[in-house]
């Protein structure tokens, strides 16, 4: 049962031409690879930054559009925000009534910012999804099915253990940032535990930075509440900069009658990363799935695909739609709240 797992989302039949806000290194090196790899049309991109994105667009032979007014003017497309989170409001408003639209995370820089986005789309009416791509993953997709299909039981334990060497340096508009590690990294992994394991009742949290760094948290340590019964915790360590040997960015997921192994390989060595794995035992021994493809570009693939398909109507659940990429935001804004909380206090001694 292992062979046939679903690792891609179908195709769209009849794809909508895609109009994209941005040109930074996210759209050259996976939204524009993604799209061409599903053969998507893309209609044109718009940046603010007119030069790059006239270079972005010469480079995939696509068209530039020289305002946001004429870019929101394409008429049945798709917009996809591969924008930052304080731009997305702005933009959502400017485009037309019932418009589909892909957002890039965060769905805004906090959970307000969250709430005026969720109203801008409700009062437009837009098919909005949120670009929480890591559900779209070839061996995320893979495992959603082996935990649909039984494969593993009822699913007890999650735990996502990260000790890395990130190379902060090459985002230097990350410095000045209030919140950066669960934000911008760590949510990912929220928001596929939150599809795993549905919402979980609460959070303990705690997210800092590093002597070594100037980014405001680079490390953050979390256990999500599901009760006396499913155990979830996160470890997650950007600082490990030990060498290769004891690195790691992994999922061990635990069930009743079974259990996966998952590396997330682009974050090893980034930006060249490692391959992705998956391995799965059902009781019989740890079993090597065979992946066709890895999180970036491929997720990227799948998530439009799947948005593209409800906007063409082949499909009518809109999966990380806008209402539920809210409880993500609102998961991220529990954790800060959790982090910035004083923690139990131990007793004294009696004298």
């Amino acid at each position: 049962m292992l062979e046939d797992l679903q690792q891609h989302w179908p195709r769209a039949a009849n794809p909508k031409p895609i109009v994209i806000f941005g040109a930074g290194s996210i759209v050259t090196d996976a939204h524009l690879p993604a799209y061409a790899n599903a053969a998507y049309p893309v209609a044109g991109l718009y940046d603010p930054d007119l030069e790059k994105a006239r270079s972005v667009a010469q480079t995939h032979g696509i068209k530039t559009f020289s305002s946001p007014e004429e870019a929101t003017g394409e008429v049945g497309a798709i917009f996809d925000l591969a924008t930052p989170p304080d731009a997305h409001a702005g933009i959502l408003s400017m485009l037309p009534q019932g418009a589909a639209v892909l957002i890039q995370k965060p769905m805004g820089s906090d959970l307000e910012g969250a709430s005026e986005i969720l109203k801008i789309c409700r009062e437009r009416e837009l098919l909005a999804a949120v670009n929480f791509q890591l559900r779209f993953a070839p061996m995320m997709l893979a495992l959603q099915d082996a935990v649909n299909r039984g494969l593993l039981g009822e699913i007890v334990d999650f735990d996502a253990w990260l000790a890395l060497d990130t190379p902060w340096g090459l985002w230097k508009f990350l410095e000045p940032l209030p919140r950066v590690e669960i934000s911008l990294h760590s949510i990912h992994y929220l928001d596929f535990i939150r599809g795993l394991l549905g919402d979980p009742s609460g959070v303990h949290a705690r997210s800092m930075g590093h002597p070594s760094s100037r980014i405001a948290q680079t490390r953050t340590a979390a256990i999500l509440d599901y009760g006396d019964k499913v155990r979830c915790a996160l470890s997650i360590n950007h600082n490990h900069a030990f060498g290769r040997k004891h690195q790691a960015c992994e999922f061990r997921i635990c069930g009743t009658e079974g259990a996966a192994y998952l590396q997330l390989g682009v974050n090893l060595d980034y930006p060249r990363g490692e391959p992705d794995i998956l391995e799965i035992n059902t009781g019989d021994g740890w079993r090597s799935f065979e992946l066709d493809g890895s999180w970036f570009p491929d997720a990227f693939t799948s998530r439009m695909s799947q948005l593209q398909r409800v906007a063409t109507g082949e499909e009518e659940h809109l999966i990380s739609g806008v209402e539920d990429a809210w409880y993500t935001m609102a998961l991220v804004e529990a954790a800060y709240d959790s982090s910035a909380a004083p923690a139990t206090p131990i007793a004294r001694k009696p004298q």
